[in-house]
């Protein structure tokens, strides 16, 4: 099946449905709409609002809202600009995405969808949750792990651990929390105040922090089944836990464009690698970018940095189609570049007090951190706003 038989417009496709991927929908529809339908490739039937992840996995009966359905996803964009295909991508061939349909697994043959640019936008790796009505079982498999535990380690001291272990000691005061990371700071990608700021967080909520200690994880993970079992770091230490909960990072997305170029991913990291420009590392293919935490471009692998590329990527692609309409070649100084975004976070440290902060790095190494320390955060860390924005008009949450 070719993607081009609904529409006489060449494709633009964009390869991944989340914050990212989605405001490259919005930025290309809104430049390409009278040459080019935009074609977002996506293979979960929600949108999954991930920052609530964190807060969702601990905090019971907000769970539903943690997945927003893709029904009005462009209603910002000019009408039938474009459009989703729900489908697994496979492989990435000059001009040809192929993919599986995920509403037909039964299908053996892959289907494709001709491009004349293609943007990547596939974030990091993510258990499968082939649904709403899973996604929101897992999280409630996780609640009750959380709610029946005595002893609990959280390992990773990144967003995603830091927010659960201080909103589980925050809820559940009288359980006993370890965060434990292998780094000699937390959030050791923001200014040191950071660390200092969670720190302080921590030993007002009587949460233990182990540092600079990596945890040996059993190739078969932990048992989770509610008895003790001892966690070994890598210094010989052993903390007991009933329940310990991984959030050590993701691994990128991206394998599906091996078929596409050798050159095409990081060999370090797995992400795609990019020029400054953020089309692929391999200069055989100018039509192919990369955006958001996918791609190897030096910056913060946030959503607003993140927003940054997408609009870049939309004038680069202008000047590359401008170029080709008159018959000529894009010098590649002629190309807008990304550099990178100091990297700003707001970030919850708590569910009863709503506590948050933010943060945001200095742009120069010797400069000072801005920061905000506060009390007024949202249980559903503002989900309904995400709803309103993603899916204005829909007020069932549970669709």
């Amino acid at each position: 099946m070719n993607g081009n038989a609904a529409s006489e417009k060449r494709n633009i496709v964009v390869v991944g449905g989340s914050y990212v991927g989605l405001k490259a929908v919005e930025f290309l529809t809104a430049a390409f709409h009278n040459s080019h339908k935009v074609v977002l490739v996506e293979k979960n039937s929600h949108f999954h609002h991930l920052f609530a992840f964190p807060r969702f996995a601990v905090l019971p009966g907000y769970e539903h809202l943690a997945f927003i359905p893709y029904t009005n996803a462009f209603h910002g964009c000019p009408p039938d600009s474009a459009r989703l295909v729900r489908g697994r991508v496979t492989a990435v061939r000059p001009g040809k995405v192929e993919y599986e349909d995920v509403l037909d697994p039964s299908s053996s043959e892959p289907k494709s969808i001709e491009y004349d640019y293609l943007v990547v936008a596939t974030g990091t790796y993510m258990p499968s949750i082939s649904g709403k009505k899973e996604g929101i079982e897992s999280m409630r498999q996780r609640q009750e792990m959380v709610k029946h535990a005595g002893k609990i380690a959280v390992i990773g001291g990144g967003a995603v651990g830091v927010q659960t272990a201080t909103d589980i000691k925050d809820l559940y005061p009288a359980k006993s929390v370890t965060l434990i990371h292998s780094r000699d700071r937390l959030m050791n990608a923001f200014h040191p105040r950071m660390h200092e700021l969670i720190m302080e967080r921590c030993k007002e909520l009587g949460i233990d922090v182990v540092l600079g200690d990596r945890v040996k994880i059993p190739a078969e993970g932990f048992s989770n089944d509610g008895r003790e079992f001892e966690i070994v770091l890598s210094s010989g230490r052993k903390v007991t836990a009933d329940l310990a909960v991984v959030s050590t990072g993701q691994r990128p997305v991206a394998a599906f464009l091996e078929t596409l170029s050798p050159h095409a991913l990081s060999p370090k990291t797995g992400g795609v690698a990019v020029k400054p420009t953020l089309q692929l590392a391999d200069p055989a293919h100018p039509n192919v970018f990369a955006v958001g935490d996918v791609a190897e471009h030096g910056g913060p692998k946030q959503a607003r940095p993140g927003f940054r590329q997408a609009q870049i990527v939309t004038e680069n692609m202008q000047k590359l189609e401008k170029a080709r309409q008159e018959g000529r070649e894009v010098k590649e100084e002629e190309l807008e570049t990304y550099t990178p975004d100091p990297a700003g976070i707001h970030l919850s440290l708590g569910i009863v007090r709503k506590r948050n902060v933010i943060f945001r790095n200095p742009p120069t190494p010797e400069g000072e951190p801005q920061y905000e320390m506060k009390d007024d955060g949202e249980e559903t860390v503002n989900a309904a706003k995400v709803w309103a924005m993603r899916a204005p008009g829909i007020t069932d949450y549970h669709l």
